[in-house]
């Protein structure tokens, strides 16, 4: 058994696997942060807003749970292959700033990309849309940024105050007017929070 251990530790140490262990690591990484977050999130969502059995329930959340968590995985296997093919590729034979954003378009594109899109791989998309807009804002405003400098204090003060009021008055306008075009999750809670409370008494909680 010991021999065994030794053995495989030799493995795991090998310099030339490395780069193969890296992969390895993304997948189950990916994997597990995907289930992490998924699987407490759809549990509050299924048994707050949808009706069915307990079988039902659990299946549902069961299956949101391992979309996420496989779609991560897969998106973390197919970023740091194609990473690792430009970098031996490349003439320098390191990673540049292109890189990441090549295997980025191709992860996106394989994995969440192609095809019928699942209201799990919608929502984990525009939660990164999200990150990324607020990322390159704050980019804009720093030294060398797109904002001019003069403008920059202006910018960094009100933009947030401008951006969270046009974001819950473009949100309440979608739901009274077009809820159709809201995503699922959203326009259960908002229904949950401005329809039904009209409908019940004040002190009548509502499960």
């Amino acid at each position: 058994m010991e021999g065994i251990k030794n053995s495989l530790d030799r493995i795991a140490l090998d310099p030339q696997l490395a780069d193969l262990f890296s992969i390895v690591k993304g997948a189950r990484n990916g994997f597990t942060y995907g289930a992490k977050i998924r699987f407490p999130h759809a549990l509050v969502m299924v048994f707050l807003f949808r009706s069915g059995t307990l079988q039902e329930k659990l299946r549902i959340i069961l299956k949101a749970t391992l979309q996420h968590a496989r779609n991560l995985a897969t998106f973390a296997t197919v970023y740091k292959s194609v990473m690792l093919i430009l970098r031996n590729t490349s003439a320098e034979g390191k990673e540049s700033s292109p890189h990441t954003f090549v295997a980025g378009l191709i992860g996106g594109y394989m994995v969440f990309g192609r095809g019928i899109q699942s209201s799990v791989n919608q929502q984990i998309v525009i939660y990164v849309f999200a990150r990324v807009v607020l990322a390159l804002a704050r980019l804009s405003v720093q030294k060398g940024g797109a904002i001019p400098l003069e403008f920059r204090e202006r910018v960094t003060n009100n933009a947030w105050p401008v951006f969270a009021a046009l974001s819950w008055a473009s949100v309440m306008w979608l739901y009274r007017w077009h809820p159709e075009t809201i995503q699922p999750s959203l326009k259960s809670s908002m229904k949950y929070m401005y329809v039904q409370f009209a409908k019940r008494p004040l002190l009548m909680i509502e499960y």
